[in-house]
């Protein structure tokens, strides 16, 4: 129980500030829940969709029909969401992979991509491993300022002309202090790059889903990627990933995915089906409930006197809510408070560690039922200046709540020794 006066004073004070804020999160919550809905309406959803396959998985009802109504709901020509994406770096690299060809130029701007992409592009070189520039793809990035460059991707498009394969964008700031794109941002690039190329813009998706009324596919994105264990599995689906955008670009994502002339075909659902489907189900509601922790995270530290962003009051694009605390120690203090006031694992003290895919130490506090689940309440930062936490989840604003109360309570005991 939480028994600290300050934190009590300053969660009521949040709670009333946001009552509008969190009203707007319930309305888009409720339209995105209505496309849900109809879509399984009109592609008649029923019990046997709901089983799986083994095997080959040939003529997998379930797994069709969620690729139909992933693609609906995603206002994508086809989609394809599967158990077996073992990760959103998995799907990411299908998508890299079933589009670039050796020769290729991946123009990344948003600056440099997400960690984990560091060894599958081969930002430091061709190592034997099997990376993109093993293979003979090429990369260059346009850094960021404050939002996109679009004059710097205007000149890289014209000094790289058509060998430019793929414009790849990351919506959300991954482990870097910059801002999330908006759709309609992701859609500027998407009209500058088809003003002046043939190459496929590619969204990195995670964190994004469902948090504003369409995606970039919307606005003319050719493919967009995620995880299953973020937004669009709602807390239900406890693996899997996710393709979907137009159906050129799908279908060579689809013979990466298995292999050429065989593509979506095949492939066995076994038990996952309905954990997907609930998944998608609850999704909307489970992502409002991660917005409202997140802004109430945002009120509650900036009260305390830490850099957060965005602010409260600020448009969201993703659920990530970053706070800055300078030190290494109040940063700790922070991710154990949230590991304490977690459903799973209250008792497990997080330390920093060498985990694979990372340049740094990183801290890691996810008591989650699913495991790394980001969509659950979980904060996560690498040991390195101006050490920022990644905070983001909640399946729901209740126990995001206690947990957003758990870790200020922490970080005031740590600051008092």
């Amino acid at each position: 129980m939480i028994t600290n006066e300050k934190i009590l004073k300053i969660t009521e004070e949040a709670e009333e500030k946001l009552d509008k804020i969190f009203k707007q999160f319930d309305k888009t919550a409720y339209k995105n829940t209505v496309k849900i809905m109809e879509a399984f309406s009109c592609h008649r959803v029923d019990e046997s969709c709901l089983k799986g396959t083994t095997g080959y998985g040939y003529g997998d009802k379930g797994r069709d029909t969620l690729d139909e109504i992933w693609a609906e709901v995603f206002g994508a020509e086809r989609a394809f969401v599967r158990h077996n994406i073992v990760s959103g770096t998995h799907a990411l690299t299908i998508g890299l992979f079933g589009i670039l060809r050796p020769g290729d130029i991946m123009l990344s701007v948003t600056g440099k991509p997400y960690d984990t992409l560091d060894e599958v592009i081969g930002i430091n070189g061709a190592d034997g491993t099997g990376s993109l520039a093993d293979f003979g793809v090429e990369y260059r990035q346009v850094d960021m300022k404050g939002g996109v460059d679009l004059e710097g991707v205007k000149n890289a498009l014209s000094e790289y002309g058509q060998r430019v394969k793929m414009v790849f964008i990351q919506r959300s700031k991954g482990y870097m202090n910059r801002k999330t794109l908006s759709c309609e941002e992701i859609g500027e690039v998407v009209k500058l790059t088809k003003s002046m190329s043939d190459a496929f813009v590619v969204v990195d998706n995670c964190y994004g889903e469902f948090v504003e009324e369409c995606e970039p596919t919307a606005y003319g994105a050719d493919l967009i990627i995620g995880s299953l264990i973020k937004n669009p599995g709602g807390g239900m689906a406890e693996t899997g990933g996710y393709l979907a955008g137009t159906a050129k670009a799908v279908e060579l994502c689809s013979y990466r995915f298995t292999c050429p002339g065989v593509g979506l075909e095949c492939g066995a659902s076994l038990d996952q089906n309905k954990n997907m489907y609930r998944g998608l189900f609850y999704a909307p509601h489970t992502v409002a409930a991660s917005l409202k922790t997140a802004a109430l995270a945002a009120y509650t530290f900036e009260k305390l006197g830490y850099e957060v962003s965005p602010r409260y009051d600020e448009d969201r694009h993703d659920i990530i809510q970053t706070i800055q605390f300078l030190a290494k120690e109040p940063l700790c203090a922070f991710c154990r408070g949230i590991q304490a006031g977690s459903p799973v694992d209250a008792y497990v003290t997080p330390e920093p560690w060498d985990m694979p895919g990372y340049s740094d130490e990183v801290i890691m506090a996810a008591g989650t039922f699913v495991s790394g689940a980001s969509i659950e309440l979980s904060a996560d930062a690498p040991i390195r200046a101006p050490y920022t936490a990644f905070f983001q989840g909640g399946l729901t604003y209740e126990s995001g709540k206690y947990g957003i109360m758990t870790s200020a309570e922490y970080l005031l005991k740590e600051l008092e020794k």
